[in-house]
C-alpha cells in the first residue's frame, strides 16, 4: 500500500511536469529552428528521513532535447538562413556572455545591429552593424555583405561573419531563455565554443521546427491518460486503507 501511494503520487507530479514538456512542444510547432524538449521517467527510492524499503518515487531521467533537424522551407528572403549540418549560430546572451540558436529569421532592428530572437548576432568582433537602408545579402560561410543605399554594385562591402560553431564533446544545453549553451568543463566553466570555418548557411531557406505536430497531440493525450491512472490507482489504495481499518476495527 506504502509503495503504490508514493510511486502513483511523484508518478502523478511528473506526468504533470512532461504534460507542460509537451504542451511547449506544441506551441512550438511552428516556431523556426525549435528543437523538442524531450522527458523519460524512472523509479527511484526514496532518499532522507522518509527512507523506507517500500517508498519508490518517480523521477524524470535523461532530459534533454531533440536534435535532429527541421524541415527546410524556401522563403526567399535574403535574411532567412539555414545552418547546415550541426551547426548552430552565436548569439549574445541576455547575461552578456555567449549563446547559441539554429534559428534563422535575422532581423536588423533600428539601430542597425543584426537580431535573431531578440538578441544581437555575434561576429568576429561581436554584435554585427548593419548600414541602414543597405540592400544586404548572405554568403556560404555566415558573411555578410551590404550595399549602401543610392549605391550601385561597386560599392559591395563585406560588413561582417556571423560567428558560426558546432557543438563540442559536452553538447549543448537548452537554457530557461530557450538559448543553447555548451556543457560546464571540468573547472565547472562555460567557455564559448570557437569558429567553425566549415559551417555553412544556405540564404532564402529556413529551418522550421522538428516537433511533429501529430505526435505533439498523441503525446499529449497519452499523458492525460496516464494522469487519470495514476489518479485511480491513488483512489484505490485509499479505499483498500479504509476497508482494512474497518476490518481492524471489526477484529478489535
Amino acid at each position: 500500500m506504502d509503495r503504490i501511494l508514493y510511486t502513483a503520487m511523484s508518478g502523478a507530479k511528473q506526468t504533470m511536469d512532461r504534460q507542460a514538456v509537451v504542451s511547449h512542444n506544441l506551441a512550438n510547432v511552428d516556431t523556426a529552428g525549435f528543437r523538442s524538449q524531450l522527458h523519460a521517467m524512472r523509479a527511484v527510492p526514496v532518499q532522507g528521513e522518509a527512507a523506507h524499503a517500500t517508498r519508490t518515487s518517480v523521477a524524470a531521467s535523461t532530459p534533454g532535447s531533440d536534435f535532429s533537424p527541421g524541415p527546410m522551407a524556401t522563403t526567399g528572403r535574403e535574411l532567412d538562413v539555414a545552418v547546415q549540418g550541426q551547426g548552430w549560430i552565436a548569439v549574445q546572451a541576455p547575461d552578456g556572455g555567449e549563446a547559441y540558436t539554429r534559428r534563422g529569421d535575422l532581423q536588423i532592428d533600428g539601430d542597425g545591429v543584426l537580431m535573431v530572437t531578440g538578441r544581437p548576432v555575434i561576429g568576429e568582433g561581436g554584435p554585427i552593424i548593419v548600414p541602414l537602408g543597405a540592400q544586404v545579402s548572405m554568403g556560404a560561410d555566415g558573411t555578410l555583405s551590404a550595399i549602401g543605399e543610392g549605391q550601385g554594385p561597386e560599392a559591395l562591402v563585406d560588413v561582417g561573419r556571423i560567428k558560426l560553431v558546432t557543438a563540442g564533446a559536452t553538447g549543448l544545453v537548452r537554457g530557461e531563455d530557450g538559448l543553447f549553451r555548451p556543457g560546464p568543463n571540468a573547472e565547472g566553466e562555460i567557455a564559448a565554443l570557437p569558429q567553425d570555418e566549415d559551417v555553412r548557411v544556405v540564404s532564402g531557406v529556413l529551418e522550421g521546427s522538428n516537433v511533429s505536430a501529430v505526435d505533439a497531440m498523441v503525446s499529449m493525450i497519452n499523458v492525460a491518460r496516464h494522469y487519470e491512472m495514476q489518479m485511480k490507482v491513488i483512489s484505490t489504495a485509499d479505499e483498500n486503507a479504509q476497508r482494512a481499518n474497518n476490518l481492524l476495527s471489526l477484529q478489535g
